[in-house]
């Protein structure tokens, strides 16, 4: 096997351009250095297996001590983000008779039951075509709550409905909100239609844990007190089927926050019972939401049987025409609707761009690769044109992750849940795209760099904002490949590599690769990490030759 990458022409100015832009010095990085574990001579013992009972950890959603100390839950305060001051420092343990996941797109229908061995789901929502099981699998009839009779059916009731919602074209990304075992966003991805489906962890604390091993984009999140971690105009739809969130409690605060995350002219699908259902409390739980859509310039172009629609409007001119004093306010010029890390919710109407910034992107799937106008937006230091960095990084990572399928036969790999760790404008993941592989990535844009994360979603790719010195949301074993390009360079003045290499870990699956791309002077405190995590971890030249700077560590994770 060769080791070399023939890069082509590329331009070694344009790429220390596209480090730079993307993150690698950024003046929001903090001043307070981390110890690191870089000292010369750097030696580290070999990690042990954290207690079985860890087998699901999530480490800030799990962290019950701090929980405890909360003055107030009511609102779901329980349900969000409580990180341990401690790693926990040990290797999360899989569950017994943990096997290799089904490949996509057959896991979308059935999976190991050893894999998540829970059966609340199954007691719980057995009889509404959720989820079954039969023997060693799970089974997922493609049913919901709301759609008994299938998601595929459902789904072409919302396309009658709505005929300008063209899934696959214009409407490319989706949120699904309290999404159960996802299925609405399994479906929808043979429409070319990407899902986020979120969920908290809460009494049915598994389904996201099922959406993850289906193969299908997920993650635990919940509409509580904070933002969620996307950007403003994210998605074209979200959807909300007997998603249990009071929409209209604290002045709509909640849905505000939709309204933040819905894409000028996007639709809002609600299927409810106060849609359909005409008893008292039901009916008046029906005029107070169509009391604050009619506030906020929702339109309801549909409502038919159990499912209604709104439509978000294209520009501010409904706004700003309102009655004064109508509740509630459109938020303050200076609110920067994309700031979401730990930025609590606000009880006002995210204002939309004056020129039109999110409104226009082009459909699916030019979008990926033509420039938004959004990118001329995103506050970065860049000596040359952003289109021409994002084109250049693009062209970057087509020709690295055309390298990585020929000689690392990523093709035989059956590749399906990836982690970006620092995406910049996500080029990894729109080449991943372009190569034909059957995956879907989680570009996640650090905090300690420049917020390219609306851009990502221009282009109709997912994302999610992190501070890589803390753990991520979501299940062990959700990744089957993890990429992290020129991500430690920059995180060591802050954050300690080892417990990134830990939570990395966590989020592998057996089996799972990892690929870091980074400076040649930490290559071996990073294979040194790896081995200790008990990871097959093996250095190679890039594209650039020996003598380059920059090394790639690939690691295998054994079962």
């Amino acid at each position: 096997m060769s080791d070399s990458f023939e890069i082509g022409g590329f331009d070694p100015d344009s790429v220390d351009e596209l480090k730079s832009a993307t993150g690698n010095s950024s003046a929001r990085d903090k001043e307070t250095s981390v110890d690191n574990d870089s000292e010369v001579g750097f030696r580290i013992e070999k990690f042990s297996f954290c207690e079985k009972t860890k087998t699901d950890h999530i480490p800030c959603l799990d962290n019950e001590e701090e929980i405890k100390r909360l003055n107030s839950s009511d609102r779901g305060e329980n349900y969000e983000r409580h990180c341990p001051k401690l790693s926990l420092g040990c290797l999360i343990p899989p569950p017994n008779g943990y096997k290799k996941p089904i490949p996509w797109p057959q896991s979308r229908d059935k999976i190991w039951f050893n894999n998540v061995p829970h059966t609340r789901l199954v007691e719980d929502k057995g009889g509404q075509n959720w989820i079954r099981r039969e023997k060693d699998k799970f089974v997922f009839p493609g049913g919901g709550t709301q759609f008994i009779h299938g998601a595929d059916q459902y789904l072409d009731q919302i396309s009658q409905m709505i005929p300008g919602i063209t899934f696959g074209i214009r409407t490319r990304v989706a949120l699904d909100i309290g999404c159960g075992v996802a299925s609405f966003g399994a479906f929808l991805m043979q429409r070319n239609t990407t899902t986020l489906s979120v969920a908290p962890k809460d009494v049915h604390e598994n389904q996201i844990q099922f959406a993850l091993e289906r193969g299908v984009p997920a993650m635990v999140a919940v509409f509580a007190t904070r933002r969620l971690l996307y950007p403003s105009q994210s998605f074209e739809m979200i959807h909300c089927s007997r998603c249990r969130i009071n929409w209209t409690r604290d002045d709509g605060i909640l849905l505000l926050e939709v309204n933040r995350m819905l894409r000028a002219g996007g639709y809002f699908v609600w299927a409810a019972q106060p849609v359909y259902k005409h008893e008292d409390n039901l009916q008046e739980q029906w005029k107070e939401m169509l009391g604050l859509t009619n506030r906020i310039c929702w339109e309801l172009i549909k409502k038919k049987g159990y499912i209604a629609v709104w439509r978000k409007p294209l520009n501010n001119s409904c706004y700003v025409n309102r009655e004064a004093g109508t509740k509630p306010p459109l938020c303050r010029p200076d609110d920067d609707p994309d700031d979401v890390w730990y930025v609590n919710m606000k009880p006002c109407i995210t204002r939309l761009p004056d020129n039109g910034y999110g409104a226009n992107v082009s459909t699916w799937p030019a979008r990926l690769h033509d420039p938004p106008e959004r990118l001329q937006s995103i506050q970065m230091d860049a000596y040359i044109s952003r289109k021409e960095i994002m084109k250049a990084e693009s062209r970057f990572w087509l020709e690295v992750v055309e390298s990585y399928v020929r000689v690392f036969r990523w093709k035989e790999f059956k590749l399906r849940n990836v982690l970006d760790m620092k995406a910049g404008f996500g080029g990894f993941a729109a080449a991943l795209n372009d190569l034909g592989l059957d995956c879907w990535v989680m570009n996640v844009v650090p905090v300690s760099g420049f917020n390219t994360l609306p851009v990502i979603y221009d282009r109709g790719l997912v994302g999610t904002m992190h501070d890589w010195c803390e753990p991520f949301d979501t299940y062990p074993r959700t990744y089957d490949l993890i990429h992290a390009a020129f991500l430690f360079s920059v995180e060591k003045k802050r954050c300690n590599i080892t417990n990134i290499m830990l939570e990395m870990d966590r989020m592998l699956r057996p089996e799972g690769r990892v690929y870091i791309r980074d400076s040649l002077s930490l290559m071996d405190q990073l294979q040194q990490v790896a081995k200790a995590i008990g990871w097959t971890a093996g250095v190679h030249d890039t594209g650039e030759g020996p003598h380059a700077s920059v090394r790639i560590l690939i690691c295998d994770k054994r079962m």
